[in-house]
């Protein structure tokens, strides 16, 4: 669904509101007033990749998490206040957990039964139904040793322990399950409010802003608020001995950016040109949709890096500025305007992945005709072969790095610089902390450069093979002979 998916009173009407009144006895008939007989939630949010993650029934508005965590032991302690709006009447509902103990649970301050299903359910009972439309708080106390869910193409997912001691959260399209209870899919975004207390020898960051530390008898409580409406996998905390860089882009947009120790001072200098990055981005998708900005360098040379909402996290390997470019494209592309469905992933990696074409362009003076041209002509089979669309389950992190840039350098090509470049600024701000999905994009595309781009898409989208000739050396990309 396109557009932002937050609750709206629904209109009610005089007429309505008689309707659901019985005339015998002048009192609301349980059942018939026109918000449902409380029924459980369901316990997935039905992507067809992954059915079970996420939950239906309510949508979430803010997670306000506290937790301490002591990186000797790897313990985590933590509280979690969600607030919500109940979509449906619930008897009760899910919440997406993975590992830990949950000690206690409560719903609008009463006690709530819980208990433990599958991979990671928690199903919650709460001691009165909840009707639909109704707003609702719950907390969850917890505590454990998180453990990474284990991805046979990147590695380790979610919590993570670095060499120092510290700890860090990163994962896709799995992250926030392993540290804290969530309704993990990408059609939930709320804000995300985190005071995490470690001893007073380590740092930490997170997304969004700082707002301040405090000390306590365990140590010093760090508290930070994003206020942007965010993907769970997107949110993150990191544990380590950093060295802060602090600084604002012209607009008073703060930049916070932690490295980890031994970061070299290539990758420091590569960040520094962040603000640079952000403004270039700016010319080409249009106002930076985030409150805050910066980057998060470890030491760990883990399988990826990953656009963490205002703050991407970076593999101790990635640390230059052609990461630092595609991961801060996504906050546009993926981050403010996130996927409907796992199987629209292009509409994330595509985009980030040309972004570096651009920068190059731009920045560098690269041929991107040239760079064209060279690679639609010695790809092999097995690069047209790969998927842009609907790639699978286990197969969304493949050809979108590698074809996906080329196929929208051919859509550039195809419909004009004009229209493109209108594409491309327009699209992130018509959904704007929302989600949207290939069809919508396809669309839109179309109706911006008055074409009918069927084959177009067919050929390089949802089909796996080389296109056409007319598809594949539109407009200019004529290869000499």
């Amino acid at each position: 669904m396109s557009g932002q998916r937050r609750w709206r009173k629904p209109a009610v009407t005089v007429a309505a509101v008689l309707a659901g009144i019985s005339l015998s006895s002048g009192v609301a008939v349980a059942g018939e007033d026109g918000w449902g007989k409380p029924t459980p939630g369901s316990d997935g949010a039905g992507d067809s990749y992954y059915p079970q993650d996420g939950n239906g029934g309510y949508d979430v508005a803010d997670y306000n998490l506290k937790v301490s965590y002591d990186p000797p032991t790897r313990q985590l302690t933590g509280v979690q206040d969600i607030t919500a709006r109940a979509t449906q009447s619930l008897s009760s509902f899910d919440l997406d957990l993975k590992g830990l103990t949950v000690d206690s649970v409560e719903v609008d301050g009463r006690k709530a039964t819980f208990t433990r299903t599958g991979d990671h359910e928690l199903v919650i009972t709460p001691a009165r139904p909840i009707h639909r439309g109704q707003g609702f708080r719950t907390r969850v106390a917890y505590h454990g040793v998180p453990a990474a869910i284990n991805d046979p193409r990147l590695g380790p997912n979610g919590w993570q322990f670095g060499k120092s001691g510290g700890a860090f959260a990163a994962g896709e399209p799995k992250s926030a399950t392993t540290w804290y209870p969530v309704n993990d899919t990408p059609l939930d975004k709320a804000t995300f409010h985190l005071a995490i207390t470690v001893p007073d020898e380590w740092g930490v960051i997170s997304n969004g802003r700082e707002r301040g530390t405090f000390k306590t008898p365990k140590g010093t409580t760090h508290v930070w608020a994003e206020e942007t409406p965010v993907v769970p996998y997107m949110t993150t905390v990191a544990i380590d001995k950093w060295t802060f860089e602090r600084s604002k882009r012209a607009d008073g947009t703060p930049i916070v950016s932690a490295y980890a120790p031994g970061t070299s001072d290539a990758t420091k200098q590569a960040e520094a040109r962040l603000p640079e990055v952000l403004d270039f981005l700016e010319s080409k998708f249009g106002p930076y949709p985030v409150d805050a900005a910066g980057g998060i360098f470890l030491a760990e040379p883990i399988g990826f890096s990953l656009e963490t909402l205002s703050r991407p996290i970076y593999s101790g390997r990635a640390g230059n500025i052609g990461t630092i470019v595609h991961e801060n494209a996504h906050q546009w592309y993926g981050d403010s305007v996130a996927v409907e469905h796992w199987k629209d992933v292009c509409l994330n990696e595509c985009f980030a992945s040309y972004a570096t074409w651009l920068w190059s362009e731009a920045k560098d003076g690269k041929d991107l005709k040239a760079q064209y041209l060279n690679t639609a002509k010695t790809a092999p089979d097995s690069f047209w072969a790969g998927k842009l669309y609907d790639m699978g389950p286990g197969n969304e992190f493949t050809s979108v790095y590698s074809k996906g840039p080329l196929m929208l350098h051919a859509l550039r090509n195809t419909i004009g610089q004009r229209a493109f470049d209108r594409v491309l600024k327009t699209w992130p701000s018509l959904h704007r902390d929302g989600n949207a999905n290939m069809q919508e994009f396809q669309r839109f595309t179309e109706r911006v450069a008055h074409q009918n781009l069927k084959g177009f898409f067919d050929a390089w989208i949802y089909g796996n093979g080389k296109p056409a000739d007319q598809y594949l050396y539109p407009g200019d990309l004529k290869p000499t002979a």
